[in-house]
């Protein structure tokens, strides 16, 4: 195939709209199922990248949940306990535990479940049949892999009435090196980002805690593989073999720390006991309960647990989650490691951190304010790598 028509581009309005090789190469990949959009085919691309790097770097099946060119969390094959299976609504799948890669979509698609809602997914391995048995109950606009089992992929196949987007992309393909788009009518050329994220890129530990044990730097390679397909600025916090809070497309650095530690204790808090033990109607769809356990926990723009309100979701009324009870939780969580795509300026983004459990931080360094992030650093006994290597993505 050499060219795919698009129905429109980013608009409807954007017409007319392809996807083609520039050299007049085939494209490397097969669309088994529906018509892939030009959003959708941004974040397959993008979000194929991020775990193709991580099976890489660890080893391990890795999936990702992307929305609108910025993944919601990645993961690696990494089996869930029980309490976390429950918060990522996964509890009910036989032989989840023999399926690293399951393992990995459950932890990648449960840990920002708001923000997955209508996502496109990718996984590193051929998709087995319990990873497409997950895939197809939850709401999703399509899925990338190297290849899919033949019963897997009748089951993608009749998801959303035969119109589910399943793309089977070459595993071996390599692009052209040096990559060129288009702005307003102006060309930009640059070098591909090949620059590769590995274990020795964490060993200018500048803070007097120098311990990063394996956990940790298996952590800080999946929040910074995860930033470098992340739109900046960004900041991804990630513990347990997932990131549990990304913070993308902010101006501000601190904005990214707080909205990805904000993400992250809301996935902490989901696995307090009286989340996981909230009384629902058996009819409540899954994303309605994501929505209602999103205003359970921060208390958004409906109190879930007033009066004329838990009627409408639950079978009793639930005691509220108090700000004691949150800060109490969430105070017993620690080991995270935190990634940022480029240095931080104040040592407010430490102190923010610290808050959702940060014990690791990864970041190129080079601010005229270092001294005063790693002294920040040094008050908590985190231990700060300095990558010396920004990555933006825009």
């Amino acid at each position: 195939m050499k060219e795919f028509e698009l129905k429109y581009g980013c608009n409807p309005n954007q017409k007319p709209s392809k996807i083609f090789m520039a050299n007049g190469d085939d494209l490397p990949i097969e669309i088994l199922c529906g018509k892939p959009g030009y959003i959708n085919f941004l974040d397959a691309f993008n979000s194929w990248q991020l775990v193709k790097e991580l099976k890489e770097a660890l080893g391990l099946p890795a999936v990702t949940s992307f929305k609108h060119v910025s993944p919601t969390s990645a993961a690696v094959g990494i089996p869930l306990s029980d309490t976390l299976k429950k918060a990522c609504f996964v509890d009910d799948i036989e032989g989840l535990d023999d399926s690293p890669l399951a393992c990995a979509y459950a932890r990648a698609r449960g840990t920002d479940r708001m923000c997955s809602f209508g996502d496109w997914v990718a996984l590193s391995d051929v998709c087995d049949v319990t990873t497409a048995k997950m895939i197809k109950r939850e709401v999703s606009d399509g899925v990338i892999a190297p290849g899919y089992e033949p019963e897997a992929l009748e089951i993608l196949k009749s998801k959303r009435k035969g119109s589910y987007n399943i793309v089977k992309i070459d595993p071996d393909y390599v692009p052209e090196p040096t990559e060129r788009k288009q702005v307003y009518g102006i060309t930009f050329e640059q070098g591909r980002n090949n620059f590769e994220i590995n274990k020795e890129l964490l060993s200018n530990v500048v803070t007097a805690n120098k311990d990063l044990p394996e956990s940790a730097v298996r952590d800080l390679i999946i929040s910074l593989i995860t930033l470098k397909y992340t739109q900046s600025n960004s900041v991804c916090y990630a513990v347990d073999g997932q990131a549990i809070g990304v913070g993308a497309g902010q101006q501000s650095r601190i904005h990214c720390t707080r909205l990805a530690g904000s993400k992250a204790d809301t996935w902490f808090l989901r696995q307090h006991e009286k989340v996981l033990n909230l009384p629902f109607k058996p009819d409540i769809g899954r994303p309605d309960r994501d929505n209602v356990i999103d205003g359970y926990i921060n208390k958004n723009e409906e109190d879930v647990c007033a009066d004329g309100n838990w009627q409408k979701y639950f079978t009793s009324q639930p005691s509220p989650l108090t700000d004691e009870e949150a800060k109490e939780f969430l105070a017993k969580q620690t080991d995270v490691a935190l990634g940022s795509d480029a240095f931080f300026p104040f040592s407010d983004n430490i102190e923010r951190a610290y808050r959702s459990g940060v014990k690791y931080i990864a970041e190129p360094g080079g601010s005229i304010r270092d001294d005063a992030v790693i002294e920040c650093c040094d008050k908590y006994g985190i231990a700060m790598a300095f990558t010396g290597m920004r990555l933006f993505h825009h």
